[in-house]
């Protein structure tokens, strides 16, 4: 299939904001049910598409500027075909005639087996979803037994793949998994990594969450410093985590902080459902239905010009925390990190 050339501007809203970065959710399965996340154990509950519809999108979204493309899930390691549809993604160029940067986010499970392959198909680099490094502690959050040691080795083959630095992603929610920082600390100058917490966002599915659960970038940090100070460094405009580095220049930390330092005013990011629905901001409470235009026949340029409106009626911002807040039409589960 060719693929679209734009025709005019790099893609972007109505408040001047550049969308270079597209998230691509190929699965709502995954192996894990981590107590924060899902409520229960049953399986998806929205649908799949063909990976061939998936790389025709990324395609057309390409061809409007976009640059760095990241496959997400529910756990995309699930999905056959994976490794062909990265190396789909390799073959193809941006606007400027640059490879993508392709990257992925797993909860590691499948991790050692899959790195090689990945990354010999063309994969620039991964975040592992991993919100304990303590292997009793991890099977509690996960539900799952002896998952630990299995992403732990994931982690490594990563790494040994050339898929460095690996990034390592924690939810933290007080009095849940708070008591892991400065383990975390330990983790990321022993293994290598870049270790970066998350602030706790109204996006699981038991819709539990409270101000007082957040666990603060500014709180993080004076809570490291019990372990060893950190200083901060450099980060890109449209990057979402604050990063810092420890006294010594050992071992990074990462902090995304949506809820006590938002950064919508730099955002640059869309999103594509496991269905094919546009998300323009994860706490949208509309979707633009691209797959639906696809199964009535659309033509790339009409799928192009789809695009193009969705994200005149990207968000500005999110709410969370206000008066009136309302929550995000799916979770995040469904939504895709």
């Amino acid at each position: 299939m060719t693929q679209v050339k734009s025709q005019s501007v790099f893609l972007t809203d109505k408040f001047g904001r550049r969308i270079n970065d597209l998230r691509i959710s190929i699965t709502d399965r995954c192996n894990y049910r981590c107590v924060y996340c899902r409520s229960g154990t049953g399986g998806p509950q929205f649908p799949e598409m063909p990976i061939a519809d998936y790389l025709r999108m990324a395609r057309v979204f390409v061809g409007l500027g976009i640059t760095k493309v990241r496959l997400t899930g529910g756990e995309p390691l699930l999905r056959r075909g994976l490794v062909e549809m990265v190396r789909h993604l390799g073959d193809m160029r941006t606007l400027e005639d640059q490879p993508l940067d392709i990257a992925i986010t797993t909860n590691g499970h499948l991790l050692a087996e899959m790195a090689q392959p990945l990354a010999d198909a063309g994969l620039t680099r991964v975040t592992v979803s991993m919100d304990a490094v303590d292997a009793g502690e991890f099977a509690r959050i996960t539900r799952v037994p002896n998952g630990y040691e299995r992403v732990l080795a994931g982690i490594r083959a990563a790494q040994n793949a050339g898929l460095s630095p690996v990034k390592i992603n924690c939810v933290l929610l007080r009095g849940f998994n708070d008591d892991q920082i400065t383990a975390f600390g330990r983790f990321a100058r022993e293994e290598g990594v870049a270790v970066r917490f998350i602030e706790f966002m109204p996006l699981e599915e038991d819709r539990v969450w409270s101000p007082e659960i957040v666990v603060t970038l500014d709180e993080i940090v004076r809570r490291m410093a019990e372990f060893m100070p950190l200083r901060e460094i450099g980060h890109a405009r449209s990057e979402t985590a604050r990063r810092y580095v420890f006294d010594d220049g050992v071992g990074e930390i990462g902090i995304i902080a949506p809820v006590s330092h938002p950064f919508c005013g730099h955002c640059s990011r869309i999103r594509v459902t496991s269905d094919g629905k546009i998300r323009t901001c994860l706490f949208s409470v509309r979707e633009h239905d691209l797959a639906g235009l696809m199964a009535h026949g659309a033509s790339d340029e009409e799928m192009a010009e789809f695009i193009v409106h969705s994200v005149e009626h990207k968000e500005e911002r999110h709410h969370i925390g206000e008066p009136g807040f309302v929550p995000a039409s799916r979770t995040m589960v469904h939504i895709g990190g």
